[in-house]
C-alpha cells in the first residue's frame, strides 16, 4: 500500500505548529511578557538603538522596533493568530453546512440564496472585499472591531462554501441509497444524519482545513493593506489619530511592511515567513487527508 506522505507530514508539522502556540510562550527562552529596550549600552561602549539585528546582542531572529524579541512575537503570537483563523472558519461552516443541506434538492429558497451569497462576493478578490467592508468608519472605531470582523470575513465566504456543499448534497441526493430511504420514508434528520453527513464529512473535513489556510492567508494580504482585524483609534492631537493594534496576531508585525523591507527587513520576513509556512501545513493536512478519504471510498 502507498504511503500517504503528505498526510503523515501534514500531521507532523501540524503537530509543531500545536506545540509552539500552546507550550512555545513557557519555554524559558520567550519572553512572555514581551517587554523591550528600544536603547542598548553594549559592554564595549556605543549605544544601540532597536530595531537590532538578528543575533545581535543576544537576538536570534532580530527584535522590532520596540526592541522586542522577534523570536518571542511570533511564539506568542501563535495563539492569537490561530484563534481568529479558527473563529473564522467554524462560524463559516456552522452557518454553511446547514444552508448547504437545507438547498439539497436544489429548488426553493434556500438553492437560490446560496447562489445569490456566492455570487454576491465571488466578483471581487477576497482581500479586497474584506478590506473595504472593514474600513468601513463605523466598523474602524467599533469597540467590538475584532468579533465584528472575524465575523465578516467568515460571512464573506459562507457562500461559496455553502454553494460547495449544496452541489455535493444534491449529487448524492440522486444515489439509488438515498433515494430507496426515501422511499421507505426515513424521517429527514435521520437522512441527514445517517445518509447525509457520513458521506459529505469526508470532503467538508479536507474543505475545512484548506479554508484554514486560504485564512491565513488573507489575514496576511489584509496587513500588507494595513487592515487588521483588532486594533484602536487613540488620539494624539488636534484631528489625528494612530492606530495601536490590541493582538499580538502576526499580522500586525507586518503593518510597517513597506518601510521595513528596507530598513529592518527581518520584522515583516519572519511574521509572513510563519504565515506561509502556516497555510503551507494546512494545504498538505488537506491533501493527506483528501488521499485518506479517496483510498477508503468503495469501489
Amino acid at each position: 500500500m502507498k504511503k500517504n506522505y503528505y498526510l503523515w507530514l501534514g500531521i507532523f508539522l501540524t503537530s509543531i505548529l500545536a506545540v509552539i502556540t500552546f507550550i512555545g510562550p513557557y519555554l524559558p527562552f520567550v519572553d512572555k511578557e514581551l517587554t523591550g529596550e528600544r536603547l542598548l549600552f553594549p559592554a564595549d561602549g556605543g549605544v544601540l538603538v532597536a530595531p537590532f539585528a538578528p543575533s545581535e546582542q543576544g537576538y536570534l531572529l532580530g527584535s522590532d522596533r520596540e526592541g522586542r524579541d522577534m523570536l518571542s512575537l511570533i511564539i506568542v503570537g501563535a495563539k492569537d493568530t490561530f484563534f481568529i483563523v479558527f473563529s473564522i472558519v467554524i462560524i463559516r461552516y456552522a452557518i454553511a453546512i446547514p444552508l448547504g443541506l437545507f438547498g439539497l434538492k436544489n429548488t426553493g429558497f434556500f438553492p437560490w440564496f446560496v447562489r445569490w451569497w456566492n455570487q454576491l462576493f465571488s466578483s471581487f478578490p477576497v482581500v479586497i472585499t474584506a478590506a473595504l467592508i472593514l474600513c468601513l468608519p463605523p466598523l474602524l472605531f467599533h469597540e467590538q472591531r475584532m468579533f465584528i470582523a472575524i465575523l465578516v470575513i467568515a460571512l464573506i465566504e459562507v457562500g461559496r462554501v455553502a454553494f460547495i456543499i449544496q452541489k455535493q448534497a444534491y449529487d448524492l441526493s440522486q444515489k439509488p441509497f438515498i433515494e430507496a430511504g426515501v422511499t421507505i420514508g426515513v424521517r429527514p434528520i435521520r437522512m441527514i444524519s445517517g445518509y447525509y453527513l457520513p458521506n459529505l464529512g469526508p470532503e467538508i473535513i479536507v474543505n475545512f482545513f484548506s479554508d484554514i489556510a486560504r485564512v491565513v492567508m488573507l489575514i496576511g494580504q489584509l496587513a500588507i493593506l494595513n487592515v487588521f482585524i483588532s486594533q484602536i483609534f487613540v488620539q494624539t492631537g488636534y484631528f489625528s489619530f494612530t492606530i495601536f493594534n490590541t493582538s499580538n496576531d502576526w499580522a500586525t508585525l507586518i503593518k510597517e511592511a513597506r518601510r521595513d523591507f528596507i530598513q529592518a527587513i527581518w520584522i515583516p520576513f519572519y511574521p509572513m515567513l510563519a504565515i506561509v509556512i502556516s497555510a503551507f501545513t494546512f494545504n498538505l493536512l488537506g491533501e493527506g487527508l483528501r488521499q485518506h478519504f479517496n483510498r477508503h471510498l468503495p469501489s
